[in-house]
Order: structure tokens, then C-alpha cells, then sequence
């Protein structure tokens, strides 16, 4: 094995971007999801089989643990094993997930990754953490999803928290989430970044969309952004 592979042992990223609904804030990088995507959000299904689960969308580092031939890799988003990271929050990442090690070998098969968001330190908002600093959001197999209700029922059996869940009733308007988003569940002492519309068809992953606030600085409390300390929401 070559010591890129070592780095990274997945061979490739381990979570991509996700497009955004009209309205959302969006980076350089960044870009919208399709029309059609849109109206299926938030207006209509095309079929009863169609499912729309809407979540809090959370603001930290996204990470990972990879279960690969039996072992565990605590990863960052782009795949490379956390401890290898030059930022003090991976690796506080990568010696959460050693101590943590029974619980993730209890829930993810030989080749799944539990994917979550790391909220040990403030980016661009500040937690009052109620619960552990790792939140559940998807499982994955290489680059698929596996359905809402497989990821939940394994997060759940390993005791992880998973993102607040908003709505899983149809389609749900970017109004309506706005009513519902505050407070947040997770302790966001800044107003909740937004949401993210999962978006199911036959109990199969479908797509995926998200909305930011317009008025959201991204890492606005990082040092390397604010020229000051860091500012931490969960530190051993």
C-alpha cells in the first residue's frame, strides 16, 4: 500500500458537497440544486413513494470513521486520516474515536463509514453542546447513502446523536423550516445555520439538498479567520 493510500485509505474523499436551494448562502465553490429538485423539497412529491426528510444543518468540521478490513479510521472530509491533520480539532477527532472504539465496531459493517459533523470547535457558530461533540448524519458505503432509517437505527444502537430531525411528512417550504429551526437542537447559541432536505424515492437515497443563511460567515470565530483564540465548544 502506497503512503497516500495510508493517508488516505478510503482512496477518495470522504464526503462531497451539497447543493443548495435558492436563497441559500453560497461560496465560490458552491452551486444550486436543479429546479426540479426544488419543487420536490418544498412543494411537491412526484410520487407517494417519494419521502422528504428535512434535518438541522450543523456547523463544525464534517468527519468521519471508516471501518476498512476491521479497523478503524477516524477521517476528515477529504479523506485523509485525521491524525495526519495540522488542526488541534482533528486531532482531538482522531483520540475521541479511540476511546469511542466499541461503539462504532458494534454499528458499521466491514467497507460503511459513520458520517457526522465534529463540533468540538466554533467555525461559524458557538454550541452549548447538550450531548457528546459528534452528530450522526449519513452511513455510507463508498459514495452511496444508505436510507434515513438504516443510518438512524445504527447511530441509535451505538448511542450517537443524530442531526434534530425537522420534518419527514412531504414536502417543507423553506418558510416553514424558518418557523420551526430555532432554537436549536444542538445548542447553537448563534441563529441555526439552516437545513438540509434528504430526499428518498421507494426507500432508496434519492438526493440531497441545503439551505444556509444569506446572513452566515463561514469560520468566523477561527482563529486563522478572527485573528483570535480559539474558541472552543468541547474540549477534554
Amino acid at each position: 500500500m502506497s503512503e497516500k493510500n495510508i493517508l488516505k485509505p478510503l482512496g477518495h474523499s470522504s464526503y462531497g458537497s451539497i447543493p443548495h436551494l435558492p436563497g441559500s448562502r453560497v461560496g465560490p465553490k458552491d452551486h444550486h440544486c436543479h429546479e426540479g429538485q426544488l419543487k420536490i423539497c418544498t412543494e411537491k412529491t412526484r410520487t407517494k413513494r417519494d419521502r422528504i426528510i428535512v434535518t438541522e444543518k450543523l456547523d463544525g468540521s464534517n468527519c468521519s470513521v471508516a471501518r476498512i478490513n476491521g479497523i478503524l479510521y477516524p477521517l476528515g472530509r477529504a479523506g485523509y486520516i485525521a491524525n495526519t491533520s495540522k488542526f488541534e480539532m482533528h486531532q482531538l477527532f482522531y483520540q475521541w474515536v479511540m476511546t469511542q472504539q466499541d461503539r462504532f465496531l458494534s454499528v458499521l459493517q466491514d467497507g460503511q463509514r459513520l458520517v457526522g459533523e465534529w463540533l468540538a470547535q466554533a467555525h461559524g457558530s458557538i454550541y452549548n453542546l447538550p450531548h457528546e461533540p459528534f452528530v450522526a448524519f449519513d452511513l455510507m458505503t463508498e459514495m452511496n447513502r444508505v436510507p434515513y432509517d438504516a443510518m438512524l437505527k445504527s447511530a441509535n444502537a451505538g448511542g450517537f446523536t443524530t442531526a434534530r430531525l425537522l420534518s419527514d411528512n412531504g414536502p417543507f417550504s423553506i418558510e416553514r423550516m424558518l418557523e420551526v429551526i430555532e432554537p436549536s437542537g444542538h445548542g447553537s447559541v448563534d441563529p441555526t445555520e439552516g437545513a438540509v432536505w434528504r430526499v428518498e424515492n421507494d426507500g432508496k437515497f434519492d438526493f440531497i439538498a441545503k439551505w444556509v443563511r444569506p446572513d452566515k460567515v463561514d469560520g468566523k470565530y477561527l482563529p486563522e479567520q478572527s485573528g483570535k483564540e480559539a474558541v472552543w465548544n468541547w474540549r477534554p
